[in-house]
């Protein structure tokens, strides 16, 4: 809001009143008939006090006080105070102002009125009936000019009021509008700023979760066969030096892509590397299986998506289900996208209630992969103690097999 807004609507019309009705009395202090003529400049003085803030009772006073002259029962206007009728103008641009829609417009026919009441009340002091056909005709042509005169002033200070509410509405919008602006990039500034420290957290958790939950499983099996075979301490002890070579790297390339902000610096995982990833996790000891049913293409980053969805799948059994957990991989690709289906069993899941719930990092970040592409994800543990993953990925697909691809590394 402007300052001549705030102004408009507190004291400036009041002191344009105040200011209105001292120079007046001042301009008349040395003439006579000071009292009549101040009752009038008073009247006038508070009709545009109250322009802003009544404005129906403003207009019904630059009526009054002319209809009043007119009928003698207040000072005529002399050849020194007609021009105190510019308190009508003054009045008609504060409504045209700050008036509501109804009220401006209903200046307009108050000013008619207070226009040709003004004639009357000048012309009154030179002909008893002014009006009259005959010799007072020509003075009829003279009020008529002074009415239409009147009534211009009070149309322009109208249209002028009008006007600049127009030019100020118009720029407090564009204000607003530009605030708006400013509003909605700082919150989408702070929403990606969320998006990239949950993109961040979810690549630090698939960079290391799936490394370290393989390095416990191979510490546990070393210090479980360490006694019957003691040659296994030292193929433990290799697997997990080459597992924790490969998270060093995996975190050096997050690193490397958040410092250049561009994650073309590390390859990315595709669904061709899900064969390696199974393989790899029969190494340490799963039954795990890939089951692929037919082909089709995937965006790189819904590849990279449908791969780590898999891969924390795969974690997630190991954590909970031991090194020889059971889990079937299977990828089935349809007309329109892609099902990925995680299922595991195990008899010794270490806390089965926290996995059927959903709960932890893991599961979170698949569910905003999976969102994040466009598709969803769900788990849920059947009656055999099965636990399931299962996601839609939208994909456009080129062949489809009924045989389908079964790699068990």
């Amino acid at each position: 809001m402007t300052v001549l807004t705030r102004l408009s609507r507190t004291w400036l019309a009041p002191a344009v009143a105040i200011g209105y009705f001292v120079l007046w009395v001042v301009g008349e202090w040395t003439r006579s008939g000071l009292s009549a003529n101040a009752a009038v400049f008073a009247l006038f003085a508070l009709a545009i006090g109250l322009s802003t803030w009544m404005p129906l009772l403003s207009l019904t006073l630059i009526v009054a006080v002319p209809a009043l002259q007119s009928a003698g029962l207040a000072a005529a206007p002399s050849n020194t105070t007609w021009a105190a009728y510019l308190a009508a103008a003054i009045v008609a641009f504060f409504v045209g102002f700050r008036g509501k829609r109804v009220t401006r417009y209903l200046a307009l026919p108050a000013g008619a009125a207070a226009s040709v009441l003004m004639a009357l009340a000048l012309i009154a002091p030179l002909s008893p009936n002014p009006l009259d056909q005959g010799p007072g005709a020509s003075l009829r042509s003279v009020a008529i000019l002074v009415a239409l005169a009147a009534f211009g002033i009070f149309t322009a200070a109208w249209a002028v009021g009008m006007a600049l509410r127009e030019f100020i509405t118009r720029r407090e919008v564009a204000v607003e509008l530009r605030e708006s602006e400013i509003r909605y990039e700082q919150a989408d500034l702070e929403l990606r700023l969320a998006q990239d420290r949950a993109r961040i957290a979810r690549d630090v958790h698939d960079a290391l979760a799936h490394s370290l939950a393989i390095i416990v499983s191979q510490a546990q099996g070393a210090v479980a066969l360490a006694p019957v075979r003691p040659g296994a301490l030292a193929e433990s002890v290799e697997a997990i030096a080459e597992v924790g070579r490969e998270a060093l790297l995996d975190v050096r390339g997050l690193v490397e892509r958040i410092q250049n902000d561009d994650e073309a610096v590390e390859p990315r995982a595709t669904i061709a590397d899900l064969a390696g990833l199974v393989s790899h996790m029969r190494a340490v000891g799963m039954d795990a299986v890939l089951d692929i049913q037919g082909s089709g293409h995937l965006m790189p980053s819904h590849e990279l998506a449908v791969y780590r969805i898999v891969q924390e799948s795969l974690t997630n059994a190991l954590k909970y289900g031991g090194a020889g957990v059971a889990v079937r991989v299977a990828l089935a690709w349809e007309e329109n996208d892609v099902h990925v289906t995680v299922s595991s069993v195990s008899q010794t899941l270490a806390n089965p209630s926290a996995v059927a719930m959903g709960a932890g990092v893991g599961i979170l970040g698949m569910k905003e992969r999976a969102r994040l592409a466009g598709g969803w994800l769900t788990t849920a543990r059947s009656a055999e103690n099965e636990f399931v993953v299962s996601a839609s990925i939208p994909a456009q697909a080129r062949t489809l097999t009924t045989s389908g691809a079964r790699h068990e590394g």
